[in-house]
């Protein structure tokens, strides 16, 4: 039950932190917080990469953590890859969504060895 609360719970505070940054963005020219995005900013900087254009991709992935949240807690058979998924394309989000995602992976996992699958 625990694991349950805290895989629903860190879905929904990256889902929505996500969605709420990428609207912000689109809408305003800048996320939410400082005048500079945090460390994940300079993964994509690396890339050459414009932070201030990702607003659609941060609503998306917003969208999906919500989703996988909404299946997971419903028990559909699509949540769990789905929640790999989005673990793993959030692994570049420093310095918290990195940390969510990994505890997210694990807890991912312990979940799926108990069922037996």
């Amino acid at each position: 039950m625990l694991i349950r609360i805290v895989l629903l719970s860190l879905s929904f505070l990256n889902g929505a932190y996500m969605l709420l940054d990428g609207v912000h963005v689109l809408l305003k020219g800048k996320y939410i917080g400082p005048e500079k995005p945090g460390p994940w900013a300079n993964v994509m900087y690396r890339l050459d990469v414009n932070v201030f254009k990702l607003g659609p991709m941060f609503i998306t992935f917003g969208v999906l953590w919500l989703a996988f949240m909404l299946g997971f807690w419903l028990g559909y058979s699509w949540a769990y890859p789905l929640g790999l998924f989005m673990a793993l394309m959030t692994l570049w989000y420093l310095p918290v969504g990195t940390v969510f995602s990994i505890v997210v992976f694990v807890l991912l996992y312990i979940t799926k060895s108990k069922a037996g699958f």
